[in-house]
């Protein structure tokens, strides 16, 4: 054995005095303001302010982003020319020069250890020739060069070392700071360093027994080993465990909240399924898939407790999740109640029509209510709902209209969920309760796949259900990348399809700058098309500034096969069901989400038929298109899974930007990444769990610190959610 001591995680010796113990921990000087500091003078404070940084406590919570290895310490007599190192030398004698161009100095110094001598040099550092004397300790970080025949060792940075020769900047595992401008992370960590007693006194939340169970160190050992690690591994343990904290808050947030709200309404019990929901599923022209099955039953027993549901049902492109919505507002009929379904487009309500009357027969009354009806229309219409005739209701925002009244009002479907605001979404749980009614059950369904890490978080407080897979029968879709200098290959496969009578969908490249600009670049395709490449077929054109009347007459057509190739925005990204349609061309691929362009695919490939999507790359543009918009190309290219394309949607996009753009409700979380702790998200979760099941409100001693920072992290009302 060497005579070194053996150090602790998050610094110490084992050969120390141990501390005195105590009752509990002060966290008095975490609230210290860092003006307070050693050398933070005023304007500093300003700075650290404007940084988001007022107290020792906010400091302490400021995480390096990464971190340097400085563990290669070498004697001077060791170093090489090129090679970055740390060197501990001594000060001999100190020179300030000025160089050959203006406004360049040049200090020198003569620095010795051990082993040999060497020159050392500080460009345009002229105030460390009053600092650096004779005698000191110095720590360097920097490399050595050759010149003038002759070498020195450039500095990088440097500290002067003091009593036992602690380093904070230049050796071992140096922590690097999110910084800014005017506040850089050498301050940082001059400040960290000045605030170490404070973070050994740090509160810890997790109980003794969780930490035990799930092998953490405590809280205050690892923020003292996130800002100063003794090695890589420690770092990666303290960061282990602060993410699982800061995560297992959040989902206790969330349970906490969806407790609450659970226990603060009474819904009405549709008990087990009846016969008319029996007969439902044995008449289907299919066979329920597993998933769907496995989804009813789900559906099933929440609706057989008086606890009003909130479930997401998120399932890929064609996957059926509209079957499983059916029998969801069935269950509600059969019980002698109403359901609602809302569509986020006219278009998208008329198609679920169609098929509840041809699904549920002529024993369910179902009503179309949207803004397309006329006035006589919309007034019996309201009152065949009022009265309780209209069993099913079909409809668009127009069902949250202030005039719409339902007799008894038990279930809610909100497809395409995340197209509505979440006032929107709840509008009709709100009005059902307004006049001492029971908020109806509620199902919201997404066909855009949720990452299970956001489903978690972002739809926490809901429970969800993932319908995978397609149902039998639907063929894959190839998927193919079209490059400028083989545009006039793809169009000649698209007019095989075509001569074989099937039809194609062209998308027109996404312009964000307004619907009206993408509208007029649809309508100039449609006719440069006709004109040239499809000259030889009928060509129409879809966009989202045509009146309803001319909307539904375009699609009427292409759906019967009056229309070979429809030109369209991306406002078919959902609704249209053409079996026959098994080409999909999306021009200025690189312009669109990975989400939305698998929607986009999924609009074919609806029969028994093969079918296509061609990804062309923008005329001119496709070396220019980043390293995002390219890994989403391929990883369209590589699977036809919704969900694996959502994680890897995830990993390419970040969770701020997923859906288009940034989630501002998403909470601040100082340390967590939803994009790489996918683990840590589903880890917190069972853990949450599991403390709520033995203690649901968090009342029992050893749970109260928790209690109180989940308030302190969240609030108690958690308006993010709300917003996500």
């Amino acid at each position: 054995m060497s005579g070194r001591p053996l150090l602790r995680f998050a610094g110490g010796r084992y050969d120390e005095r141990p501390q005195p113990p105590f009752l509990a921990p002060d966290a008095s000087g975490l609230s210290r303001p860092l003006a307070d500091l050693p050398g933070v003078r005023p304007a500093l404070a300003r700075r650290l302010a404007g940084f988001g940084l007022a107290t020792v406590g906010d400091l302490l919570e400021h995480y390096p982003r990464r971190y340097e290895d400085f563990t290669d310490r070498k004697a001077i007599a060791a170093l090489k020319v090129g090679e970055e190192a740390t060197v501990r030398a001594t000060v001999e004698r100190v020179t300030l020069e000025h160089g050959h161009r203006r406004r360049v100095t040049i200090l020198k110094a003569v620095l010795r250890d051990q082993s040999g001598v060497m020159i050392g040099v500080w460009f345009n550092q002229p105030w460390l020739a009053k600092v650096l004397e004779q005698g000191m300790v110095l720590s360097l970080r920097g490399s050595v060069r050759r010149s003038g025949g002759g070498a020195s060792f450039t500095v990088k940075a440097h500290e002067i070392l003091a009593g036992e020769g602690e380093t904070v900047h230049t050796e071992g595992i140096v922590p690097v700071y999110p910084a800014s401008e005017s506040i850089s992370a050498r301050v940082l960590r001059d400040l960290v360093h000045e605030s170490r007693r404070v973070a050994r006194s740090v509160p810890d939340p997790l109980p003794g027994t969780l930490r035990a169970a799930e092998r953490l160190p405590t809280r205050a050992d690892a923020v003292l080993a996130i800002h100063a690690p003794r090695s890589h591994a420690e770092a990666a343990a303290a960061r282990e465990r602060l993410v699982l904290e800061e995560l297992l808050l959040m989902q206790l947030g969330l349970l906490l909240h969806k407790r609450a709200a659970q226990q603060a309404a009474s819904a009405v019990s549709l008990g087990r399924p009846g016969a008319t929901a029996a007969r439902f599923v044995a008449g289907l022209p299919f066979t329920l898939t597993d998933h769907q099955v496995r989804a009813l039953a789900e559906i099933d027993a929440d609706l057989e407790r008086d606890t009003p549901m909130r479930r997401l049902l998120q399932g890929d492109v064609g996957s059926g999740k509209t079957v499983v919505a059916l029998h969801t507002l069935l269950r509600a009929v059969e019980k002698g109640h109403q359901g609602a379904f809302m569509a986020p487009t006219e278009t998208l309500a008329e198609q679920h029509l169609e098929t509840m009357t041809a699904l549920l027969g002529p024993l369910v009354a179902c009503e179309l209510l949207t803004s397309r009806l006329t006035a006589a229309e919309r007034r019996a219409a309201l009152g065949r709902i009022a009265s309780g005739e209209a069993h099913i209701v079909v409809g668009t925002h127009a069902l949250i209209q202030g005039d719409v009244a339902f007799r008894d009002l038990a279930v809610v479907v909100v497809d395409e969920q995340h197209r509505f605001g979440v006032v929107q979404r709840d509008e009709m749980a709100r009005r059902a309760t307004a006049d001492g009614g029971r908020p109806p059950h509620t199902l919201f369904m997404t066909a855009t796949p949720i990452p299970r890490t956001l489903a978690l978080t972002f739809y926490g407080d809901l429970d969800v259900t993932v319908i995978a897979g397609a149902p039998a029968g639907r063929t894959p879709v190839a998927t193919r990348l079209v490059s400028e200098g083989r545009r006039a290959a793809g169009y000649a496969f698209v007019r095989k399809q075509l001569d074989r009578g099937r039809q194609a969908y062209v998308v027109c490249p996404l312009i964000e700058e307004s619907e009206a600009l993408q509208s007029a670049a649809a309508v100039a395709e449609a006719e440069r098309l006709a004109a040239s490449e499809f000259s030889a077929y009928r060509v129409d054109v879809l966009h989202g500034q045509m009146k309803a009347v001319e909307r539904d007459a375009a699609m009427a057509a292409f759906k019967a096969g009056e229309i070979d190739v429809l030109v369209a925005t991306s406002v078919i990204e959902v609704g249209i069901d053409v079996a026959n349609a098994t080409v999909m061309v999306i021009e200025g691929a690189e312009r669109f989400g990975l989400a939305q362009l698998h929607q986009l695919r999924g609009r074919v490939g609806r029969g028994t038929e093969k079918s296509f999507c061609l990804l062309f790359t923008s005329r001119g543009e496709e070396r220019n298109a980043g390293e995002r918009s390219s890994a989403r190309l391929q990883a369209l290219r590589s699977t036809s899974d919704g969900f694996v394309l959502a994680d890897r949607d995830l990993e390419i996009r970040g969770e701020g930007q997923l859906f288009g753009a940034r989630q501002s409700g998403l909470p601040d979380l100082k340390l967590a990444k939803l994009t790489r702790d996918r683990e840590a998200v589903v880890r917190a979760r069972r853990l949450a769990k599991e403390i709520l099941a033995a203690d649901p409100g968090l009342e029992s001693p050893a749970h109260v610190p928790l209690a109180d920072a989940v308030r302190s992290a969240f609030g108690d009302e958690l308006a993010w959610l709300l917003k996500a």
